[in-house]
């Protein structure tokens, strides 16, 4: 059994790695759920889709994310008539959200409606959202705008700012008085093997482990616990995570993200670009593997999940 956590579209990547090379009915993905937000009266998790999208062969690879195939017309007549359109949903991407604001409406839970949906798109993984409780990140600005809050929803600081203002620090709401969802802490105490995919590991990792009782789970699985690097040569692939964790105080590095995960991690894969960091990060107390960690396609999706998967 291998479970996962997993933020956004860096973990979707090599969750569908790996579905390719384990069976992906022995595959258990903890979801960041410090993202989601209620907009036009819908509950909306980006993070839980976009999983949800790339497992089921539907996200859309031009955009990074959505739906392929997609459709703007409610968005476009939005947009004329003056509403709140920073936040773009495409039509079929609209279909997601009205039907889980349906099921929670009617008594579902966010595990229920996750599953639904997955198993509605022929998805075989298993999909936890990290906690039923609303745990939402909330982000300080460094340099509000005149008159403006100087803490924001994370998708005001993601989308409506495009995630181009600096971070002074952030904090995830709700997390306190919350627990994890129904099975996570079995799915981590149970797992052969347990993987941090190359998510954000302040926005998208952090939320999960502010979760009482997730950190100390995996701190007792650490010789599991694989991890991927979602820093390579000191910049992130794709969004902020480079300079959140210099605007944080943390070394924009495979080391520096080395650093916060040494308590729960057994082992780093981190990219050919960092081999010479290897021994500082074993100096951490992990081990490290180095290997080409950049999924550009499916060989090399493919080619790193096996690395995960034999790392143990």
């Amino acid at each position: 059994m291998l479970t996962a956590l997993a933020g956004g579209v860096g973990a979707a990547k090599l969750l569908v790695g790996l579905a390719e090379v384990v069976d992906p009915t022995e595959i258990t993905a903890v979801i960041n759920t410090g993202d989601d937000l209620v907009l036009h009266g819908l509950t909306i998790c980006p993070d839980i889709d976009s999983v949800t999208y790339a497992l089921a062969g539907l996200d859309n690879k031009e955009t990074g994310w959505g739906v392929t195939g997609e459709t703007w017309t409610v968005a476009e007549n939005l947009r004329a008539l003056g509403g709140i359109s920073w936040f773009q949903l495409g039509d079929r991407d609209l279909a997601t959200h009205l039907y889980r604001t349906q099921r929670l409406g009617e008594g579902a839970t966010l595990t229920d409606v996750t599953t639904e949906l997955a198993v509605a798109r022929g998805v075989r993984t298993r999909l936890l959202p990290m906690s039923e409780d609303p745990v939402r990140t909330r982000v300080t600005l460094a340099r509000p705008a005149e008159g403006a809050s100087a803490e924001v929803a994370f998708q005001d600081y993601f989308v409506r700012l495009s995630h181009d203002v600096e971070v002074a620090s952030l904090r995830f709401d709700g997390a306190e008085g919350s627990s994890p969802a129904p099975g996570v802490l079995e799915a981590i105490e149970q797992a052969d093997l347990i993987v941090c995919c190359p998510s954000n590991p302040i926005v998208s990792i952090g939320p999960i482990l502010s979760i009482p009782g997730i950190a100390s789970a995996l701190e007792a699985r650490r010789e599991a616990v694989v991890a991927v690097s979602p820093i390579i040569a000191g910049s992130a692939l794709r969004g902020p995570a480079d300079r959140l964790l210099a605007e944080l105080g943390h070394e924009s590095s495979a080391l520096g993200v080395g650093r916060l995960y040494a308590p729960w991690v057994g082992t780093f894969l981190v990219d050919e670009a960092d081999e010479a960091l290897a021994p500082k990060i074993e100096a951490l107390g992990m081990r490290c593997l180095v290997v080409p960690t950049v999924m550009s396609d499916a060989a090399t999706r493919a080619a790193l999940a096996k690395a995960v998967v034999s790392a143990c």
